[in-house]
Parts: C-alpha cells; sequence; structure tokens
C-alpha cells in the first residue's frame, strides 16, 4: 500500500499541481523512483518534462 505522502504526491502531480520533481520529493522518492511510480499506475510523464527533472541522469537509449 502507499505511503499518504507517495498518495498525496501521485494525485497532486496528476492535477499538474506540482512539478515532476517538487511531487517526487514531497513522495520523499528520486525523480527516477518517482517516474517509476507513475507508470506503474499510468499516469503518462512527457518526454519534455523527463528530460528535464532527470537532467543527465537519464540513461542512453540505444536505439
Amino acid at each position: 500500500m502507499a505511503s499518504h505522502g507517495l498518495s498525496s504526491a501521485l494525485t497532486l502531480y496528476g492535477s499538474r499541481t506540482l512539478t515532476l520533481s517538487q511531487a517526487a520529493a514531497q513522495a520523499g522518492l528520486s525523480v527516477s523512483e518517482f517516474i517509476d511510480q507513475l507508470e506503474r499506475r499510468g499516469i503518462e510523464v512527457s518526454n519534455s518534462e523527463r528530460a528535464a527533472a532527470l537532467g543527465d541522469e537519464q540513461p542512453a537509449r540505444a536505439d
């Protein structure tokens, strides 16, 4: 079961009240961990927001 902080962060990010980075911080997760939680729940993360939040942390693509 998701913690209250994660649940709240997911809801606020889903309604675009918080940015990806803000919501991850509220949930107590890294941005990449928070993205994983969003994807598990079918909440879309735009490529531009993902790139901006992850910066150089994003793995290189092999395609």
